[in-house]
């Protein structure tokens, strides 16, 4: 009988020591009561960058408004394109023929024919790729240099 209430006492030591211990891990590391907080100045926000004093929308709106009435009338908005027809329309007769259309393409062929029989080999070809810019991302300007 002795080893039974032996056993049982040795039993609610244990299961009252592993409660006091979780209740110590339970509520975490004990910290010093923090000083009262005193009112501290606001910091001045900084500035937010400026806009640009007009969009970009607003400065292709103006381009193309050439009597500045803030209106773009049709012939304002095709003009761009008539100059462009003008400059590939080479005899100034008003109509595109296939040769004055295609003009600059031709000229490309004739440059890249460096053996000038009317076809290109591929190292021939490669020489007619179109070179294109890629747009680099700004540059990052540290805060204190800013």
């Amino acid at each position: 009988m002795w080893r039974y209430l032996v056993g049982v006492l040795a039993g609610v030591l244990l299961v009252g020591g592993g409660v006091a211990l979780w209740q110590s891990f339970d509520k975490g590391p004990q910290l010093a009561p923090a000083a009262p907080l005193q009112a501290a100045e606001p910091t001045p926000l900084a500035e937010p960058p400026a806009a640009t004093e007009k969009t970009r929308e607003e400065k292709r709106f103006g381009r193309y408004d050439k009597d500045k009435d803030g209106k773009v009338s049709r012939e304002e908005f095709l003009a761009s394109r008539r100059k462009a027809y003008a400059r590939l329309d080479v005899n100034g007769d008003g109509r595109l023929s296939f040769e004055e259309w295609s003009v600059k393409t031709t000229d490309r062929f004739a440059k890249a024919d460096g053996d000038k029989n009317a076809t290109l080999t591929t190292e021939e070809f490669a020489t007619t790729r179109i070179a294109r810019k890629t747009a680099r991302p700004a540059p990052c300007v540290p805060e204190s240099e800013g």
